[in-house]
C-alpha cells in the first residue's frame, strides 16, 4: 500500500480497532461455527454405523477429546486470560491433537470407514482450536510475555481471575444451549447407541456359545 492510499484510507474517518474486532469474530463467529463441524461429524459416525465396528471405545474417546476442548473454552469465557490460562489453553490443544491421532486409529483398526468427507471434518476439527488460541495470543501479547517469564512479578499469574468484564447472561446462556444442542444431545446418543449395540451383540455372543456348547453336548451323547 502507498503513502498515498494511506492518507486516503485515514482520512476517510473509518478506523478498526483491531482489538475489538478480533474478539468480536472469537465470539460471534469462530466459537459458534465451532458447532457446525462437530455435528457433521457425528452425522459421519452414524452414516458408517460406529456402534457395529468402533463402538464404545471410539465414542468415549469423543467425549474425551470435547472435554478437552470443552474445559479451556469455559474457563476462559468466564475468567481472565493471563499466564495460568494460556497454559491450560497450551495443554488442552496438544492433548487433543494426540487424542485426534489415537481417534483415527481406533477408527481404522476397527475396520470402520473414514471416508475422505470425514477426514476433511477433522481438519476444521483440529485447525480451530489452534486458530482461536493464536487470536487470543496476539489479544494478549503481554500474558504470553508474562507466561515466557514464569509469571515473574505478576501476583496473579498462576491463580483464576474473574473477568473484569463478564460476557453477558444471553451471550452465555446462548452457548450453553448450542453445546446442549449440538454436542451433548448427539454425542450423548451415540455414546448410548454404542453401549446398547455392545451389550445386545455381548448377549448375541454368549448365546451363541451357549447354544454351540449345548449342541456339542449332544452331539456326544449321541456317539455313546
Amino acid at each position: 500500500m502507498s503513502t498515498d492510499q494511506a492518507k486516503e484510507i485515514s482520512a476517510s474517518g473509518v478506523t478498526v480497532d483491531v482489538g475489538d474486532a478480533t474478539t468480536r469474530y472469537l465470539l460471534y463467529g469462530l466459537l459458534p461455527s465451532w458447532f457446525v463441524p462437530g455435528v457433521a461429524d457425528w452425522v459421519m459416525h452414524r452414516r458408517t454405523r460406529i456402534e457395529e465396528t468402533a463402538g464404545t471405545k471410539e465414542s468415549l474417546i469423543h467425549s474425551l477429546m470435547m472435554a478437552e476442548v470443552g474445559i479451556p473454552i469455559a474457563l476462559t469465557l468466564r475468567y481472565e486470560v493471563n499466564p495460568l490460562l494460556l497454559s491450560v489453553q497450551l495443554g488442552g490443544a496438544a492433548v487433543h491433537e494426540a487424542t485426534a491421532l489415537w481417534d483415527v486409529r481406533t477408527a481404522v483398526d476397527s475396520e470402520r470407514e473414514v471416508k475422505p468427507v470425514e477426514q476433511h471434518i477433522h481438519s476444521f476439527l483440529e485447525s480451530l482450536p489452534f486458530g482461536a488460541l493464536a487470536s487470543l495470543m496476539c489479544l494478549h501479547a503481554d500474558q504470553v510475555k508474562s507466561l515466557l517469564r514464569g509469571g515473574r512479578g505478576d501476583p496473579d499469574a498462576w491463580r483464576l481471575v474473574p473477568r473484569r468484564r463478564p460476557l453477558s447472561r444471553g451471550y452465555l446462556a446462548g452457548i450453553a444451549a448450542a453445546i446442549g444442542t449440538c454436542v451433548l444431545l448427539p454425542y450423548g446418543e451415540e455414546l448410548l447407541r454404542c453401549v446398547r449395540t455392545g451389550r445386545r451383540n455381548r448377549k448375541n455372543e454368549k448365546k451363541a456359545r451357549s447354544d454351540a456348547a449345548r449342541w456339542s453336548a449332544a452331539r456326544a451323547g449321541k456317539g455313546t
